[in-house]
């Protein structure tokens, strides 16, 4: 029953994702082989083994199933952060405040629902000049509309919950 409600239903094909601008486990799920921890490597991300699940069809089976795989891959990944870590304590001097560097810079990770940007002016102080946050909720909502498109209202639940959205997020 599982399987029949939910395939099929909220269909995203990898073009409509690019058109809207979704990532994570969305985009995967529509066949694309795209995580910013492999794509463009940071915080050391290139020294750990772990897959990137897609999916076929990006409807909302797959988008399900895409999740499931990744939860396992992050503790692939944290299994082999935790056999890296050196006997002994763990000490680091962290300032209180920190000021970022004068010019802008803009640095996305791989959040567990998309692209978690952000786009920082600063003129050297403690406050930045500007920050804007690009949200993987905010922009994944908006490919809604296209999923919903000829369903039942029943599915619009089944399809907004494999979107994983935080209201909060996509309120600001």
């Amino acid at each position: 029953m599982w399987v029949g409600r939910l395939t099929g239903v909220g269909v995203l094909t990898a073009e409509d994702c690019k058109q809207y601008g979704v990532t994570g486990p969305m985009l995967r799920a529509a066949g694309v082989k795209w995580d910013l921890r492999k794509a463009q490597p940071y915080s050391g991300y290139e020294q750990y083994d772990f897959e990137i699940p897609t999916g076929k069809n990006g409807d909302t089976y797959d988008r399900y199933l895409v999740r499931l795989q990744e939860m396992r891959q992050s503790v692939r990944i944290m299994r082999q952060a935790v056999d890296r870590i050196p006997d002994g304590p763990i000490m680091a001097k962290v300032p209180k405040v920190i000021k970022p560097p004068v010019g802008e810079v803009y640095l996305s990770t791989e959040a567990a629902k998309g692209e978690l940007g952000y786009y920082i002016v600063s003129d050297g102080s403690t406050q930045p000049y500007r920050v804007r946050v690009r949200p993987p909720s905010f922009v994944n909502l908006q490919a809604v509309e296209k999923m919903a498109h000829g369903a039942l209202v029943a599915d619009i639940v089944a399809i907004i919950g494999t979107i994983d959205i935080v209201l909060g997020e996509v309120d600001r």
